[in-house]
């Protein structure tokens, strides 16, 4: 099959520091072609994805009107160029308006709240069996039902085994909070928690330094930092990762939001450590309740919790992981996915 993939603008494929999306676009192309299959890719320039066809954005920013046009008429050169039988689009919604008429079925990907209007707008353009959406995760895929189209949830995808399973931790391993240290992952919880069941708190990854953010961290994180056996290490890199995840009687990070997906949930149950965390946005689908760890509503639930992380079986943790978010498994779902698109589009012809 000839499929064409887009990503923003903003970040090369893959990301030379930061970007999740962008790297689900290059694992995507590279397990795509392992099986045969001729792949596009429509990205910033200077990306160096091994695609068997690169065309490069005109436009650098996907807020800019001008650069929507102009990426819009890029996008449809490209498909004139490469002629596709599916274009998957993990860019701007926009960028597909030329297309939405056109006889090549589309899958539309959202990785946060879909913009409920502009999917409306494109459900109503598109001409039947055209296009069709996926979320990262159930809860975006219900968010965008709302306002119409054919939508289904299907989460992101990592090397599992880059992840080394940890079936058993040491009597005295601490817990982690492995996330951007914000009011929204509920670090203040995770400190308190620990605290209060007498546990070591090993805390990892970026936090701000001005605004509101920045405010949250002098306040409520950073008091506690060296008190209590709370350690802050601060970013880590997948080798260090490897061994914060691996080394922690659980993951907690009690999330005060949506989360839309949260790979490092599903990157924790790959060593075999279990999740406390909030039943908010995906995090249902993630964590089976007493199972894969546990899900609570206040702090003192939070105590409970790691009272009864004895309960959980680390290599079922594991397990789940490999079943669900390995890239053979979800690569799978979109090619079927594609497959569903081409046939559904043929039949209406």
């Amino acid at each position: 099959m000839r499929i064409l993939l887009t990503a923003d603008p903003e970040i090369e494929v893959p990301p030379r520091l930061y970007g999740g999306i962008e790297r689900i676009v290059d694992g995507l192309v590279r397990n795509l072609r392992e099986r045969g299959h001729q792949v596009g890719l429509v990205a910033k320039p200077g990306s160096e994805c091994p695609a068997d066809s690169f065309y490069a954005w005109p436009g650098a920013s996907s807020l800019s009107r001008s650069d929507t046009l102009r990426n819009a008429a890029a996008l449809w050169r490209a498909v004139r160029a490469f002629k596709p039988q599916v274009i998957h689009s993990f860019s701007r919604l926009a960028y597909l308006t030329p297309l939405l008429r056109g006889s090549v079925p589309i899958v539309m990907t959202f990785q946060r709240d879909p913009t409920l209007r502009t999917v409306r707008t494109a459900v109503r353009l598109a001409a039947p069996e055209v296009l069709r959406f996926t979320g990262c995760s159930d809860y975006i895929a219900a968010c965008g039902r709302r306002a119409g189209g054919d939508w289904r949830g299907i989460p992101n995808f990592f090397e599992v085994d880059s992840l080394r399973f940890s079936p058993s931790v040491a009597p005295d391993a601490p817990l982690c909070f492995l996330s951007r240290v914000e009011s929204i992952k509920g670090a203040h919880w995770a400190i308190e928690i620990a605290r209060r069941t007498g546990h070591r708190l090993v805390i990892a990854g970026n936090h701000a330094e001005t605004g509101e953010e920045g405010r949250y961290w002098r306040e409520l994180i950073e008091p506690w930092i060296g008190r209590d056996g709370i350690e802050y290490v601060g970013p880590v890199d997948d080798v260090q990762k490897n061994k914060v995840l691996g080394e922690a009687r659980a993951m907690v990070v009690p999330i005060q939001w949506d989360e839309p997906f949260g790979i490092v949930f599903a990157e924790a149950l790959a060593c075999g450590t279990p999740i406390i965390s909030c039943p908010r946005g995906s995090l249902p689908e993630i964590v089976r309740q007493g199972v894969d760890g546990f899900l609570i509503t206040s702090i003192e639930e939070g105590c409970d919790a790691v009272a009864r992380l004895g309960t959980i079986d680390r290599a079922s943790c594991r397990r789940r992981a490999e079943q669900e978010y390995a890239p053979a498994v979800v690569v799978s779902r979109y090619y079927d996915l594609y497959e569903q698109a081409r046939r559904a589009l043929a039949g209406r012809r």
